[in-house]
């Protein structure tokens, strides 16, 4: 690894000292000759010195930052660079040769973020703004800090064929996708989200490569595994033959996004698909090398974990794999099937009762290794000791709004007064939430599966998301299925872009993520540990204790169906603190959201709650109420 010295990264093109040339690296095991070819003007090619280990490097002089070129292997190709920074033609063309260095940051006293405390906002910049540029998204970035958002989630920005796409078939690790800009907007980007006071965390794909682009076979045919296979293809080898470049190649990627684009963390895609058997698990590896990436930092690392592993939250030195934060799709779910009655597929394995509420808010997971009815078999491993803030809750996000005809935000899916409720609960929630772009104003545009490909891979691709939806009993109708949108169309991307001028237009919407953020910035939601009950069929009260033993608690209540009288009301949560009654701090019923007023909960008759709404109450002191001072005379 000698050659490596000076070098940022193990692999890629990476510009010398005083204008002295490029170095070049790659690994190629299974070739002798590996040559550089450069483009424009005339074309040349100067050959890389074979190293042990398989790796080909050498510096050449007399080129610099923004050279093209590609690797030209015993002759064949030429191929463009695995560790590409950029590929200004897309996966198919030449590399492009970056100044890592060049960027002038002014986030230096930037310290990072923490697991407690944020406000996560999933954000897929083609379809932000209208534009689909780093710079138009950066222009909204001022109006996210502002809401009470306090971190970005990006979408995979790996480079990817075609003119549009999710993201999560990336093919060049290295390379920010040309379709948002050049290397260096992004990084304007996450110096103005950090001049706002925003982190930005990047979605990261390591469980395949996509199918189209993808050249590191080309390069070696050990960067694929033969032992493990994933749902979308073949798995790369982390644990088999010659299988320590492929991971030294993951784990510079992980460390890159961190250490050159100063980003805050990482959201791994699909762990539960990242197969490896080696004594140190990949995904334990990522977490390592991006925390020492970080420096001094604070970096907040996210897991997709389907399985619901704790060990994915345990911490390396406990056994674990390290992460801080995993997505809870048990609350999506439940909430979804509460809202709109929807119940097959994975939704079977919910009821949308208020015990799954109490549950979720008590637990962060529904599913901590009873067997489910979807899968027959258990499903999660006991997580009661992780905090809450580890838990990830959310109503939308890219895949579950794109699992259905229309791509259709909830909000128009149940009625308002329900949808605000939940609302509540979710943010007011000691969990840490996240927005889907563009929920904070219940967008009206879809979000919809969609993704560019050539004519042969775009009609395959188009077969398998209709089958995958066909799991759901509504969307497998013949004449359903004639209307899925096709993910290739121009036009199925284009309605998903947001339209801003909705922040006007639904006000009330807008005003209610408002101040549910201002309640919980404001510690004024459920903080800590929270207890629960079930009060009646959909509804249920959620409260936290003060944790300065002042009583200053916090009482939920919630009652997603008909209103409901409860007389007597033999709970003792519903109790306030001695010495106080309880007051309503917030309703969901407020005029300013579009609501129809709430009274008083507690009457002389018992507990009266309101119908599809939430009410948070708090204590004040009352004098008609019993002190240890002056006892209830009898």
């Amino acid at each position: 690894m000698g050659s490596t010295t000076g070098r940022r990264l193990p692999v890629g093109a990476e510009p010398l000292p005083g204008g002295g040339g490029v170095h070049f690296r790659v690994w190629a095991p299974d070739r002798e000759r590996v040559e550089v070819v450069f483009e424009g003007g005339e074309t040349r090619a100067l050959a890389l010195e074979r190293e042990p280990g398989g790796y080909h490097s050498g510096p050449i002089p007399g080129v610099g930052p923004g050279a093209r070129y590609r690797f030209r292997l015993d002759g064949e190709g030429p191929f463009p660079d695995p560790a590409s920074r950029f590929q200004p033609e897309g996966p198919h063309g030449p590399s492009e040769v970056i100044d890592p260095d060049g960027f002038p940051w002014s986030d230096a006293g930037w310290e990072g973020i923490d697991p407690e405390g944020q406000v996560l906002y999933e954000l897929h910049v083609g379809t932000f703004t209208d534009a689909g540029t780093w710079g138009a998204a950066a222009d909204r970035l001022p109006g996210l800090a502002e809401l009470g958002v306090t971190a970005i989630e990006l979408m995979p920005v790996a480079e990817f064929p075609g003119r549009f796409g999710w993201g999560y078939d990336g093919v060049d690790l290295f390379a920010p996708t040309r379709l948002y800009g050049r290397p260096d907007d992004l990084k304007r980007f996450v110096d103005r989200a950090h001049e706002v006071g925003l982190g930005v965390i990047l979605d990261v794909v390591y469980n395949h490569f996509g199918p189209d682009g993808n050249y590191l076979p080309s390069f070696s045919r050990h960067y694929m595994s033969t032992r493990h296979t994933t749902e979308w293809g073949e798995s790369p080898n982390f644990d088999g033959e010659q299988s320590g470049p492929v991971r030294e190649f993951v784990l510079a990627n992980a460390a890159y996004w961190i250490d050159e684009f100063h980003l805050d963390g990482l959201r791994v895609d699909a762990t539960q698909d990242v197969h490896d058997d080696s004594p140190e698990h990949l995904l334990a590896a990522i977490t390592r090398a991006a925390r020492r990436a970080a420096g001094g930092r604070r970096v907040l690392l996210v897991a997709e974990n389907e399985p619901q592993h704790a060990e994915i939250l345990t911490p390396i030195e406990e056994g674990g794999l390290g992460f801080d934060m995993a997505w809870s799709d048990d609350f999506h779910h439940t909430a979804l099937v509460a809202l709109t009655g929807r119940n097959d597929a994975y939704y079977a394995d919910y009821l949308g009762s208020a015990q799954e509420f109490v549950s979720a808010l008590k637990r962060g997971w529904l599913y901590q290794g009873q067997k489910n009815v979807r899968q027959s078999k258990r499903r999660g491993t006991p997580a009661f000791d992780r905090a809450a803030c580890q838990f990830v809750f959310f109503l939308q996000n890219h895949d579950q709004l794109a699992n259905s005809m229309r791509g259709e935000r909830l909000p128009h899916q149940c009625g308002p007064g329900r949808y605000r409720a939940m609302t509540a609960l979710w943010l007011l929630a000691p969990q840490t939430p996240m927005f889907f772009q563009g929920q904070e104003f219940a967008s009206s545009r879809p979000f919809l599966y969609f993704m560019d490909h050539v004519p042969e891979l775009a009609e395959a691709v188009r077969r398998g998301h209709d089958e995958f939806l066909m799991q759901f009993d509504d969307l497998a109708l013949p004449e359903i299925q004639a209307r899925l949108p096709d993910p290739g169309d121009p036009a199925t991307f284009l309605r998903c872009k947001l339209d801003h001028d909705e922040r006007v237009g639904h006000a009330h919407d807008f005003a209610l993520h408002c101040d549910l953020l201002r309640l919980r910035r404001d510690r004024q939601g459920l903080r800590g540990p929270v207890d629960g009950a079930v009060l009646g069929p959909e509804a249920f009260v959620v409260r936290s204790f003060d944790p300065d033993g002042g009583g200053d608690d916090r009482l939920l209540v919630v009652n997603l169906g008909r209103a409901l009288h409860l007389d007597p009301p033999p709970e003792p949560l519903l109790a306030p603190p001695g010495g106080t009654s309880w007051e309503i701090l917030w309703s969901s019923e407020s005029h300013q959201y579009g609501g129809t007023g709430t009274p008083t909960l507690e009457a002389g008759d018992g507990w009266h709650l309101p119908g599809h709404a939430a009410v948070l109450l708090r204590p004040r002191a009352d004098d008609d109420h019993p002190t240890e001072d002056a006892p209830h005379a009898v």
